[in-house]
């Protein structure tokens, strides 16, 4: 039976031709891994400067409200990037998000028991969190959820949870995951990685100079992408179910920039 597209990306074997062949290398690996933490500050030091030029006083406060606007651009570029990648390697990244049909109903019953973890992962440890540093969730949510010009609201609405479906698990778990899995030869380095990086990169987003903030934005998600890694590494044909969960949870947060901002 052929392989499809999903095994093909994390055969170790296949990889490891890969890396042979100089298509799979550390410093794309890497770049790949680091690469949202970076560019979300790039983006906003970017916004920042429009604003520094037109003006403003308080440049870098007012760029804080546009994060939705560096997570596109970052997430634009990821998904440029994992087309030029996989091309390298002789195939094609979209191929990742096929659904497997003769799995489908144990891939959704292993969804169903995701969603049922990730819920208390992804919401509690922001709340505990939340209010240890800040003494209530409004205080911090009052920092993250500001609003944006009537114009650009709905934009972000619609382009925010669909481009970071494509954006973010592919790059941490569909691309960098299994490749430093082979180049490393250790799969816990291949797995709690890309954890890592995937938590790390929200400090970032937006980058707010207050070390309550950063530490609410670089802790609140780490359960919740271990547990996403887990998956993946357990059952890698789930990414596109998992895409599309996470485009919704997206949705459900930008939702309080869309209402904030009308």
């Amino acid at each position: 039976m052929q392989a499809s597209a999903i095994e093909i990306n994390y055969s170790e074997a296949n990889l490891r031709d890969q890396i042979k062949a100089g298509n799979v290398t550390w410093r794309s690996t890497i770049q790949m891994l680091v690469i949202r933490l970076v560019l979300f500050a790039v983006c906003q030091s970017i916004i920042a400067a429009i604003y520094l030029l037109l003006g403003e006083l308080d440049a870098w406060e007012s760029s804080i409200a546009w994060w939705p606007f560096t997570a596109i651009l970052t997430n634009l570029v990821c998904m440029f990037l994992l087309g030029r990648l996989y091309h390298r390697e002789g195939s094609q990244w979209t191929q990742l998000f096929q659904f497997d049909r003769s799995t489908l109903g144990q891939d959704l019953l292993a969804c169903l028991g995701f969603a049922i973890l990730a819920f208390p992962l992804a919401s509690l440890p922001n709340m505990y969190l939340a209010n240890w540093l800040y003494g209530s969730n409004e205080a911090v949510f009052s920092l993250f959820f500001r609003p944006l010009p009537m114009w650009a609201a709905p934009i972000a609405l619609v382009l925010f949870p669909v481009t970071i479906a494509f954006g973010e698990l592919p790059t941490y778990f569909g691309y960098v995951m299994p490749r430093l899995d082979a180049l490393s030869g250790r799969r816990w380095v291949g797995l709690l990685l890309p954890v890592l990086f995937l938590a790390l990169q929200h400090v970032t987003l937006p980058l707010l100079f207050d070390w309550r903030f950063l530490v609410w934005r670089a802790a609140m998600f780490v359960p919740f992408a271990l547990l996403v890694g887990l998956a993946l590494r357990w059952r890698p044909r789930l990414l596109p179910y998992l895409m599309i969960g996470h485009a919704l949870i997206d949705l459900m947060t930008i939702w309080f920039v869309f209402t904030a901002s009308i």
